[in-house]
């Protein structure tokens, strides 16, 4: 998706609204810099409106100021810089944006619609101010206009399904149930995986009379995803004969459902700010969204931003459907923390509250194996398992997670069983097949069979780096080293970080004669912080060559 991207202009003359330490411009503007590289996007704010306070005609720095602030969620205070830029920049998307959504939370949609007929015509800028505006016609009454705002709507290919969502969402609040059911049966064939889509799927059918139909595909997602908090609440009322309403009711919801769902789509390539400015705009409008807040917080965990997304996860009511899945979550934000007693303390509560509940077992198992406690993780594996009677597809990951847990114990005959109970449910599961494969082929049984396995395993994951070393590495076992070399030096070029592989193309450089290139590899390995007992192994072959075959550890 392409971000808000135009030049933005300050005023002079303006206060300071947040209090910083008075520094140099070229010191405010490097230690913002810094801020950014940290995704310390609160400091980052704080520093970059020190150095505006230097340069006040800077327009680079006005329009940072102005995106941080909002994406700190400081939406009043973020208006003042708003203003100003306009003042230079007088389509400035995101300055128009901030200034409509204000004009819509304050009932003056005629304002709102102003602000959006100014802005920038980049497609997400084209998009969100056409989906607001017609929100905004349709709180005045104007369906048809609504509708013809949305339906004129042109750009990328990902318009569609915005443009056919909110139609429904629009004709839904109008009492228009014709319109509203073949618009989001439109979105729901264009992506059913969507979350949003398949519940305004659930609740525009259910109330148009098609409950079954609604049910049946509740069901279906619920196959694919199981445990969704939101679909599975949707359907057990559905079920329960319940009318569960609309998903958006009114201009202002429609509005910040129109936030939500772009900052939940923007994605983070160019960075969180602008979709954390975007879901923060959805919580000045409805700021109990607990979909909103849940978004924020995995935006803020995926920025390693682990603090702060603790506290927007607390932000979640205990009687949310969405609250359990925040405890899941801020368990392993503790983890990521070092802070693993806390995790596994939390975790534990959420299993003795609901024993049957996958959610929390997987998670914490995943965090045991994660911090290399493989026999805890196998434990806490296995008492998930024993809630399933009939095991079924989706149940592989569980099976598969003990089997790598059990061979991590050393208990290989365990590990073997599960691995392939994994494969008996989902067959030509990639992972599976890598590591059983690979795990045949290290201990030199059933080669032929494990090499095949790894084969198939690259055909579906090409680009995986890990599974093209397991590949490499096979043909090491085997002793086919040109093979391996051809294998491991892709995988290099996949995973150029990885300590492993970097050592285990050092030591078929070695097998094939290539000492020279051998001695780069392992001494570039060394320097990208390997596992203790591997830089042991490193350190001996930089210092006598490969001496065994199996002087490396696959």
């Amino acid at each position: 998706m392409a971000a808000f991207a135009a030049s933005a202009g300050a005023e002079t003359g303006f206060e300071n609204d947040f209090a910083v330490t008075p520094i140099s411009l070229a010191g405010s503007y490097l230690a913002g810099r810094s801020a950014d590289a940290a995704r310390d996007l609160e400091a980052a704010a704080n520093y970059f409106t020190a150095a505006l306070g230097n340069d006040p005609e800077n327009p680079i720095l006005m329009e940072r100021v102005l995106v941080l602030r909002i994406a700190n969620g400081d939406i009043e205070p973020a208006a003042g810089y708003a203003e100003r830029l306009i003042d230079i920049d007088t389509r400035n998307p995101l300055a128009r944006l901030l200034r409509g959504v204000r004009a819509i939370k304050a009932g003056d949609l005629a304002d709102a619609e102003a602000e959006m007929a100014e802005t920038a015509r980049a497609p997400l800028a084209v998009l969100t101010s056409g989906l607001l505006t017609a929100w905004a016609k349709q709180g005045e009454g104007d369906t048809d206009a609504a509708f013809a705002l949305v339906d004129g709507l042109s750009g990328p290919s990902w318009y569609e399904i915005f443009k056919n969502y909110h139609t429904a969402l629009i004709a839904d609040v109008a009492g228009q149930k014709d319109v509203a059911v073949r618009a989001i049966t439109d979105a729901f064939e264009t992506d059913g995986s969507a979350l949003r889509v398949v519940e305004a799927y659930g609740r525009i059918l259910s109330s148009a009379g098609k409950r079954d139909q609604a049910i049946e595909a509740l069901e279906r997602f619920m196959q694919t995803q199981p445990g969704n908090p939101v679909i599975g609440f949707l359907l057990d009322e559905l079920v329960a004969g319940k009318d569960p309403g609309p998903l958006v009711s009114s201009t202002v919801e429609g509005a910040a459902e129109v936030l939500y769902g772009l900052g939940a789509a923007i994605g983070t390539d160019e960075g969180t700010e602008l979709p954390a400015a975007y879901l923060h705009l959805s919580l000045y409008l409805k700021p109990d969204s607990h979909l909103a807040l849940t978004a924020l917080a995995d935006l803020l965990v995926s920025a390693d931003r682990c603090e702060e997304a603790i506290r927007i996860y607390g932000r979640i009511p205990q009687e949310s459907n969405l609250r359990r899945n925040a405890d899941i979550q801020t368990g392993f934000c503790l983890d990521n923390l070092i802070r693993t007693d806390e995790a596994v303390a939390m975790l534990s509560k959420l299993i003795e509250k609901n024993p049957e509940g996958l959610d929390a077992i997987v998670a914490l198992g995943n965090i045991f194996r994660g911090r290399e406690r493989f026999a805890e993780a196998a434990e806490t594996y296995s008492k998930g398992i024993a809630t399933i009677d009939e095991p079924t597809a989706g149940d592989w990951r569980l099976f598969y997670f003990r089997g790598v847990a059990y061979e991590r114990s050393d208990e290989w005959a365990k590990s073997e069983a599960d691995l392939k109970k994994a494969l008996d449910l989902n067959p030509g599961q990639p992972q599976v097949l890598n590591y059983l494969g690979y795990s045949w082929v290290d201990m030199g049984v059933n080669l032929e069979e494990g090499l095949d396995m790894i084969r198939s395993a690259v055909d579906q994951r090409p680009n995986d780096g890990y599974i093209v070393d397991s590949l490499g590495w096979a043909y090491f076992r085997l002793g086919r080293y040109e093979d391996a070399v051809a294998q491991l030096e892709r995988a290099v070029e996949l995973k150029p970080e990885d300590p492993v592989i970097n050592d285990h193309l050092g030591d078929a450089y070695w097998k094939v004669g290539r000492k020279r290139e051998a001695t780069f590899q392992w001494n570039h390995a060394r320097d990208l912080d390997p596992e203790p007992t591997d830089l042991e192994v490193i350190v001996r072959k930089l210092e006598k060559g490969l001496v065994t075959d199996g002087a490396s550890d696959g």
